[in-house]
């Protein structure tokens, strides 16, 4: 069996970030270990949630695994609360890397045109370090124009989705994801580009409702596809037709909203897939 490390925050409630990786990565045939970057009473759409870094705690139990001998056949990080966290990202990758193991960068950081709140200004400065270490890194189209200076819009010609995935391979990665593109009102686009050049775009319909950890989702099915030894671009579009899958399945709950995606539902779906692709 493979076993992937989640590096990202752990929200005690609410469906996003370690509290869908573990689940789906498991579900996926992966042994997950976490390694939680921040914890939170609840994901930040709920009004007073209690918020605790665990910075100081990252390097003894990253100590204590080397102690082990403990071998990673993926790294993928996710929210990372800080550049001191980065830093520590940067060593655990120089600490577990190896030349076949999988480093995936998801750089979250921001959506809709604008850094997340809590982040500085040259924060994005400091996620690209972490990024030139990635074999994949999947930003949003905010996360891609912060990290290359790029301008933000709400819809996107090919020619600005080629631009966009050559300035991030510019950054170090070997293969650059973009979610969240916008050709027309009627689709929903991720874009990938390998080292050689190569644009393969893959589009879902654009379902209109907003839910928290659609991204995480993604990111997660995606990790775990590579992992398993999917090429990009089967990744891409396994990971995004179960997202709009589960959107769907989501909007018919009306208390998911604040919880997040109902992913639990439609793992069934994902698994169907997953078996049909490693066929």
């Amino acid at each position: 069996m493979k076993r992937i490390v989640s590096i990202q925050d752990f929200s005690c409630i609410g469906k996003c970030s370690q509290s869908i990786a573990l689940p789906v990565l498991s579900a996926m045939g992966l042994e997950c270990a976490a390694l939680p970057t921040v914890l939170l009473s609840a994901h930040t759409a709920f009004d007073g949630f209690v918020s605790r870094a665990l910075t100081d705690s990252i390097a003894p139990i990253t100590e204590h695994w080397k102690r082990l001998g403990v071998r990673f056949d993926a790294i993928y990080t996710g929210y990372l609360g800080s550049a001191a966290q980065i830093a520590q990202v940067e060593r655990i990758i120089a600490d577990f890397g190896t030349d076949e193991n999988l480093i995936f960068v998801d750089p979250v950081m921001a959506d809709h045109g604008r850094l997340y709140a809590g982040f500085a200004p040259d924060f994005p400065e400091s996620m690209k370090t972490l990024c030139r270490h990635a074999d994949v890194i999947t930003p949003n189209v905010t996360e891609a124009c912060l990290l290359t200076g790029e301008t933000y819009r709400e819809r996107h010609e090919e020619t600005f989705v080629r631009a966009l995935l050559e300035k991030l391979l510019a950054l170090g990665a070997k293969t650059a994801i973009v979610t969240g593109i916008r050709t027309d009102d009627a689709q929903m686009g991720v874009a990938v580009m390998d080292e050689a050049g190569k644009l393969s775009l893959h589009n879902t319909e654009y379902v209109p409702s907003v839910f928290y950890g659609t991204g995480d989702l993604f990111a997660a099915t995606c990790a775990g596809a590579l992992t398993l030894g999917l090429p990009a671009e089967r990744a891409i579009a396994l990971a995004a037709d179960y997202v709009v899958q589960t959107i769907r399945v989501t909007a018919q709950d009306p208390d998911a909203r604040w919880y997040g995606v109902n992913f639990e539902q439609t793992l069934p779906y994902l698994m169907k897939r997953l078996g049909e692709e490693q066929k």
